[in-house]
């Protein structure tokens, strides 16, 4: 039988926005439920907030979707934010007059956002285990 898809993904490129401003945000939402992740994306006040708050639903649409037609099981309510990333896009350059005839450059940053859920189980832990070598061992003093 096929693998269970465990991640439900969004993203948008080329998004006008620079990628440390979007980190602010991304980081408010990342561990979180779907639903308080939204709840908080509804009244942050970065402008970035509403584009993200439409890619979150994207990412929950895609899942409602993989439920409905495809037939994989899917508890919307267990559903959390496990990756959201910022990526850099390329930058444009532009010049600015400044003064004595001289030119400023400018870049503006453009972004990659990627946005993925994952559904929360009872009996499963959400953090990863440590490799196996990397057990603690006593200071020798």
């Amino acid at each position: 039988m096929a693998e269970a898809i465990t991640e439900f993904r969004a993203s948008v490129k080329w998004l006008r926005v620079s990628p440390q401003k979007a980190r602010l945000v991304l980081n408010l939402i990342k561990g979180r439920r779907v639903e308080d992740a939204l709840n908080t994306l509804t009244f942050t006040k970065k402008r970035f907030a509403a584009q993200l708050h439409k890619l979150v639903r994207s990412a929950l649409d895609n899942a409602n979707f993989m439920n409905t037609e495809k037939g994989v099981e899917v508890d919307v309510d267990n559903l959390y934010v496990t990756r959201a990333v910022a990526n850099d896009g390329p930058r444009m350059k532009r010049v600015r007059p400044a003064p004595q005839g001289r030119a400023y450059r400018i870049q503006r940053r453009i972004a990659h956002i990627e946005v993925a859920l994952g559904e929360k189980t009872p009996g499963k832990d959400v953090a990863p285990a440590r490799p196996a070598g990397a057990e603690k061992t006593p200071r020798k003093k």
